[in-house]
């Protein structure tokens, strides 16, 4: 059957959907927290981490799209079975187990923090409030879900998973916000930067 000669061709070439700059970048933040969040303390059912350290720095360095892929390719890598989860675990059980509602509640905190730090950069009040509103998601994911897996009340859930962890984790955002802003300037300097 002969083609129709006044059919429409495509010859758009197909553009990747990262280039090459941001995948180098997204690789490096995703190591950063690979390596820093296997590192924890425990002090009950769940763990002081540097993970959520690690992905308000990654949201500085890549911006709130690429932070997010970088934070889901770390899932991914954990889910596979390499031990980049607190504590060195890994696998589908730590993601379903109690504390994975903080593993999973950490990526809306970096949709909405990002957002924020994106959209404000300059601003740093108003950066450490978008990582204030996303840890109160993520702390709201991960209690519901450490309450429901461990047969805990609220008032216990909350105890166990989120007050001991309040100042620990507003250090942690200074530290970004302070921090933040000149990783992303040199970034954008080295023409590393860019969504």
């Amino acid at each position: 059957m002969m083609q129709n000669a006044s059919a429409p061709t495509n010859n758009t070439p197909i553009r990747p959907k990262f280039s090459t700059r941001q995948l180098a970048v997204i690789g490096v933040m995703t190591a950063v927290t690979c390596v820093l969040a296997p590192f924890s303390l425990p002090i009950g059912p769940v763990p002081i981490s540097l993970t959520n350290l690690a992905i308000y720095f990654s949201l500085y360095a890549l911006g709130a799209k690429l932070g997010c892929v970088s934070y889901v390719i770390y899932l991914l890598i954990g889910f596979i079975g390499v031990p980049v989860f607190s504590g060195f675990t890994s696998g589908p059980g730590k993601l379903l187990g109690p504390t994975g509602g903080y593993l999973i509640g950490f990526l809306p905190m970096a949709l909405i923090a990002g957002l924020l730090i994106d959209k404000f950069i300059s601003r740093r009040v108003i950066c450490l409030l978008g990582m204030v509103a996303g840890t109160i998601v993520a702390y709201a994911f991960g209690t519901i879900w450490l309450a429901y897996q461990a047969g805990m009340d609220w008032k216990a859930a909350l105890m166990a998973g989120v007050i001991p962890f309040i100042p620990g984790d507003l250090g942690k955002m200074l530290l970004a916000m302070i921090a933040g802003p000149q990783i992303r300037r040199q970034l954008v300097r080295a023409d590393l930067f860019g969504n």
